[in-house]
């Protein structure tokens, strides 16, 4: 699969002498026309990929598929293709590292339009969680809105908003 990017968070100014902690993670691209299936966040106030982290010794595929039915009820889950691979180094705020190194496994798919019910971690659903099909341009003018004016964005706007852009860019 090949590296679609590599971001380091602004705050990263060096690796060098760093403790890295690396955490592999899925997205799952899913489309119906200009319709994406994505995640409204309302703590961070922007939509993302459904996806999730691998836990450990995980097939990156069982555990796209397992992320994208646990986020969204999605159901018929096939035709999954590899799309690409987003890397991004970020502050860890925990003791043991400084540094996250994520890598994303960035796959498409096809599913039912209609999704069953999700089973959300309890913080997802503290944070205000929610599938929605949205279409993609709004997605995009969304986030991009929130990255220019909202105090609450997270870290992971800016994958999310590339990752966007490049799948519109690629299926329409």
């Amino acid at each position: 699969m090949q590296i679609l990017q590599t971001h380091y968070h602004p705050d990263i100014v060096t690796l060098k002498n760093k403790s890295i902690f690396t955490r592999y993670a899925t997205r799952s691209i899913t489309m119906q026309g200009d319709q994406i299936l994505l995640m409204y966040t309302q703590r961070y106030e922007d939509y993302s990929l459904p996806g999730g982290g691998l836990d450990a010794g995980e097939d990156k595929i069982e555990g796209m598929i397992r992320e994208l039915q646990e986020e969204t009820g999605a159901r018929n889950i096939n035709n999954i293709k590899p799309f690409g691979i987003y890397q991004e180094y970020r502050p860890w705020h925990k003791p043991d590292f400084d540094i996250q190194f994520m890598i994303s496994y960035c796959y498409s798919c096809d599913i039912n339009k209609k999704l069953g019910a999700s089973n959300l971690e309890s913080y997802e659903t503290n944070n205000g969680m929610k599938a929605e099909w949205k279409n993609i341009f709004d997605a995009i003018n969304h986030n991009n809105n929130t990255m220019a004016n909202s105090q609450k964005k997270g870290m992971s706007i800016e994958r999310e908003t590339f990752l966007l852009n490049l799948i519109a860019n690629t299926y329409l």
